[in-house]
C-alpha cells in the first residue's frame, strides 16, 4: 500500500511539474503575441527594430502594406498586398488582401485629379475598374458587408458605360478564317 501511494505521489508530482512548465511556456507565448499585436496595431516597432521574426513574415509584410496605405502611398500598398497574394494564403486571407487592394485602388482613384470637363482621367478609371475587380474577388472568397458596401459606393461613382462592360461575342474569329467553315 505504501509503495502504491509513493508511486501515485510521484506521478502527481511529475504531472504538476509538466503542467507548470506548459503553463509557463503558454504565458511566454501569450506575452510575445500581445507585444506583436500591439506593435501591429500602433504601427510601431518592437524594441526599436522592425518585426523581423520569420514566424511572422506574413504579418510584417501586411503591416508594411497597411502603413503604405495610411501614408497615401497606394501604389506600394497595392504592390505589397499583391506580393502577399503570391504566398498562397488561405481563402479568408485572400479575401482580406483583395479587400485591402480594392480599398487602396479606390482611394488612389479618388485622390487623382479630374479632366477640365469634369470627367475622370484614364488612370483613375483604371484604378476604379481594378478596385471593382478586387472587391468582387473578395466577395467571391468571403462575402463580408464591408466589401459589399465599398463595392456599392464604387459602382455609384463609376461612369455608366463602365458599370456593365460589353461581353465579347462567342462567334469571334480566331484567325483570318471565320469559325464554322469546313
Amino acid at each position: 500500500m505504501e509503495k502504491r501511494i509513493k508511486r501515485l505521489s510521484a506521478w502527481w508530482a511529475l504531472l504538476l511539474i509538466l503542467g507548470a512548465a506548459a503553463t509557463a511556456y503558454e504565458a511566454y507565448q501569450v506575452a510575445h503575441i500581445r507585444q506583436l499585436n500591439q506593435a501591429l496595431l500602433s504601427g510601431e516597432t518592437i524594441a526599436g527594430k522592425t518585426i523581423a521574426d520569420e514566424r511572422y513574415a506574413y504579418e510584417a509584410k501586411f503591416a508594411a502594406a497597411y502603413q503604405h496605405g495610411r501614408a497615401q502611398d497606394y501604389k506600394h500598398a497595392v504592390q505589397s498586398y499583391g506580393q502577399l497574394l503570391e504566398t498562397s494564403p488561405t481563402p479568408a486571407r485572400q479575401a482580406s488582401l483583395q479587400y485591402n487592394i480594392g480599398n487602396n485602388l479606390f482611394l488612389s482613384a479618388l485622390n487623382r485629379r479630374i479632366n477640365d470637363d469634369g470627367s475622370l482621367i484614364d488612370a483613375a478609371l483604371y484604378d476604379l475598374t481594378q478596385a471593382r475587380v478586387a472587391y468582387e474577388q473578395s466577395l467571391r472568397l468571403n462575402p463580408q458587408p464591408a466589401a459589399r458596401f465599398n463595392l456599392s459606393l464604387l459602382l455609384a461613382i463609376l461612369p455608366q458605360h463602365l458599370r456593365n462592360p460589353q461581353r465579347e461575342q462567342s462567334g469571334m474569329e480566331l484567325s483570318n478564317l471565320p469559325i464554322g467553315l469546313p
